[in-house]
Formats: structure tokens, C-alpha cells, sequence
């Protein structure tokens, strides 16, 4: 038997997510303090953080709201999950009213201050940082570790480039900040040296994809997407001179537009984004108590129809009872058959009454109308004669 691969779902277009991590001890605070700095600038209409009790124990939860267009807000959900050893792991998720432009800014820029050394932009897989170059280890072994988790990262698109020869200052700088806004925080660049080419092929190897010396490949990722073919994803060279790699760009670019699988967990946080957004408008709480009402009035009219039907139905009973009990009391009364199962419980009872009701009938005593018959008259005796006329008549007829 065959059994269909269940097809995971893609990210809607109006939908942005990232996923990093806070080294440092204090990631409240910091959210706290940007949102409130960011909020009295008006760049942020309004934000909140979730009480304790709309969020998993360990875990602490701010929403936000900003306008990214004429007439189009941004509402976003930042999760931060329980201190562990590395940090804590945040979970981005913001949706626009409309398909999301990747010239607008970067919803993790929006809850977090970016400096230099900010502790909150880490990717979580390898723990390289967004907006800078990444070395790739000097130890082949941990070389392949870092390669092999970008391949398995769902949540970040991570760029491979090779220096063909060690390039200066200008050419140490990251790529990234280059591309538009909206991928400043969803794209990782690791660097390799002119001298580990190889080891980076190597490592590659079973995913089918390789790096061109002096170039740069985007990795499918696993799954990779629809559509990704790694001639497309390939630059032949790269110029790290401080010029702007417009070759190099597109094909991230390129990739960002693929339909892609949503990330591990990433279903989860955009239902509750949806279905639980709690910084609401008075525009929309009014929206809110409205669609209630009438989810109430729905109900209640449910009831009330529920309720006739057991009243018509409890009707039905009583007449075929009674019914019922008028012909059992009749010499040879009828007895009740045996139901057959039906579909629906009213419907059998329906059926039953009915047979009850059609049996009782026959036995009911019919009104006869009494014909009224002319009798015939009974055959009148002959007079009886007087005994003495008879004897007279007697001697007088012997004499």
C-alpha cells in the first residue's frame, strides 16, 4: 500500500520569522527598554509584554505593532525561551496586512538594539552571528560540524564564500548588511580561507552542491525548496574589494523568493500570533465583543431549535402512547415492534409512532349509523269465538 509524504506547509508571503539567540543574562530587560525607547519615538504604535499566565512556565512573551506603509501595520510575537547554559533562544514572528516587502525593516530590529557586540544576534544552529563575516573554524572537524548544521538550519539562509586570496579590511566586511532589510537577520555568511576550499567541498559532498574557488554558493538547506537548482545559487567569483556584488546578491535574493518549508516550530508560533493576539485596538476589541455576540446569538438559536425538536418529538410520544394504551385495552390489543435501527434517533421514533398510530386505528370501534328499516306486520290470529256461540251452533245443527 501506498502512502503519500505529507506535504509541509510553506510560509505564507505576508508572513516574516527568524529565530536567534541571547548569550547574555539580561534579554528582558533589553526588549523592554528598546520597545518603551521605540515607542516614545512613535516608531512603534504600542507594545506589551504577556503576563505570566498567557505564557508556557520558563518563557517570557512581547507583542508588538508598527506601521510599515501607508495603511499597512505590522503585528509581531517575540518569544524568549527558559535560560539555558548558551543563552536563551528567541522566536520571531511578525505578519504584515499584505505580502511582505523585504525593503521594509527587519522585525527583529524593531524589538532589539543593534550594536557591534549585541549579545541577541546569534543564529541557533552554529552560533554565528547575523550582519558579519563568519569564519569558518581552522579544525577541519568542527569545519564540517558548522557546515553540516547550515545545511539542517530551516529557519536562516546561509551563504558560503570563498577568499581566493586574503583579502584587506574592505573585503573582510560582511556582505549582508548590503541586501535589503528584511534579510539582515534571516541571512548568515561564513567565510572560508584560500586554503580550506577542499575541506568545505568535502563536507558539501553528499549534499551535491560544491563552492567554486574565488565564488560563493547559497545552501539548499534539507529539505531544500522547490525550485532550487545549485547552478542558479552559484557564483563563479566574487570580488571582495568593497564593491557592491550585485553577482552575488541576486541569487540570494532569488532564493529568499522560494516557496520554502515553514521551519520546525515555526506553524505553532504563527497559530498563536493569530489566534491569540492579545495588543489589540479599541477598533478591533469592539471587532472582537462583536463577532462574540453573534457566535452567542448563533448558539442560542441552536438551542432554541434544539428545544422545539424535543418538544415536537416528546408531542409524537404522548399522542402514540395514548393511542397506544386505547388499543392494548381492546380484546387482542396490538404489540409493539421490534425498532429497527435507523440512522438518526428521531427518525426512529418517528417511524415507531407512526406504526403505533396506524395500528391503533383498525381497532378503534368504528360508528355504525343504524338503518332505519320498515317491519313487517305480524300475521294477525283469527278472532277467537265465544264458547257459547259454538255450542249453540253445535245443538242447533244436530237438531
Amino acid at each position: 500500500m501506498h502512502i503519500a509524504a505529507t506535504v509541509p506547509p510553506t510560509s505564507p508571503a505576508t508572513v516574516w520569522q527568524a529565530r536567534g539567540r541571547h548569550t547574555g543574562p539580561a534579554a528582558p530587560d533589553v526588549l523592554r527598554k528598546n520597545l518603551q525607547a521605540l515607542k516614545d519615538a512613535e516608531t512603534v504604535q504600542d507594545f506589551m509584554e504577556l503576563p505570566d499566565a498567557d505564557t508556557p512556565e520558563g518563557e517570557t512573551a512581547f507583542e508588538a505593532r508598527w506601521p510599515v506603509a501607508e495603511g499597512v501595520t505590522v503585528r509581531a510575537r517575540l518569544t524568549l525561551a527558559e535560560w539555558s547554559g548558551r543563552g536563551q533562544e528567541w522566536t520571531l514572528t511578525a505578519e504584515a496586512e499584505q505580502p511582505w516587502d523585504l525593503r521594509w525593516p527587519s522585525p527583529a530590529a524593531m524589538f532589539w538594539p543593534w550594536e557591534a557586540d549585541s549579545l541577541w544576534g546569534h543564529e541557533t544552529v552554529t552560533g554565528e552571528r547575523f550582519l558579519d563575516t563568519n569564519p569558518l573554524p581552522a579544525d577541519e572537524k568542527e569545519l564540517r560540524r558548522t557546515l553540516r548544521g547550515a545545511l539542517r538550519d530551516t529557519w536562516s539562509i546561509h551563504v558560503v564564500v570563498h577568499e581566493a586570496m586574503t583579502p584587506d579590511e574592505e573585503g573582510r566586511r560582511s556582505l549582508v548588511p548590503l541586501l535589503p532589510p528584511g534579510l539582515h537577520h534571516r541571512v548568515i555568511e561564513h567565510r572560508a580561507a584560500p586554503h580550506q576550499l577542499r575541506t568545505v567541498n568535502w563536507a558539501l559532498k553528499e549534499s551535491g552542491v560544491e563552492v567554486p574557488r574565488g565564488g560563493a554558493l547559497v545552501l539548499p538547506g534539507v529539505p531544500a525548496p522547490a525550485g532550487y537548482d545549485a547552478a542558479d545559487f552559484t557564483v563563479r567569483s566574487v570580488f571582495l574589494d568593497g564593491t557592491r556584488p550585485t553577482e552575488m546578491l541576486d541569487p540570494v535574493l532569488r532564493f529568499a523568493a522560494l516557496p520554502r518549508p515553514l521551519p520546525a516550530a515555526a506553524d505553532a508560533a504563527l497559530t498563536v500570533l493569530r489566534e491569540q493576539w492579545r495588543l489589540l485596538t479599541l477598533e478591533e476589541e469592539l471587532a472582537r465583543e462583536r463577532k462574540l455576540v453573534a457566535m452567542y446569538k448563533e448558539a442560542l438559536e441552536a438551542m432554541t431549535e434544539s428545544r422545539e425538536l424535543y418538544r415536537e418529538a416528546a408531542e409524537h410520544a404522548h399522542e402514540a402512547l395514548a393511542a397506544y394504551r386505547e388499543a392494548a385495552a381492546l380484546p387482542g390489543g396490538p404489540r409493539p415492534a421490534p425498532a429497527r435501527k435507523s440512522g438518526s434517533p428521531f427518525r426512529q421514533l418517528g417511524r415507531t409512532l407512526e406504526r403505533f398510530k396506524e395500528s391503533t386505528k383498525s381497532l378503534r370501534p368504528q360508528s355504525t349509523t343504524t338503518a332505519t328499516t320498515t317491519a313487517s306486520p305480524a300475521p294477525a290470529e283469527p278472532p277467537q269465538q265465544d264458547a257459547d256461540d259454538t255450542t249453540g251452533a253445535t245443538g242447533s245443527d244436530r237438531g
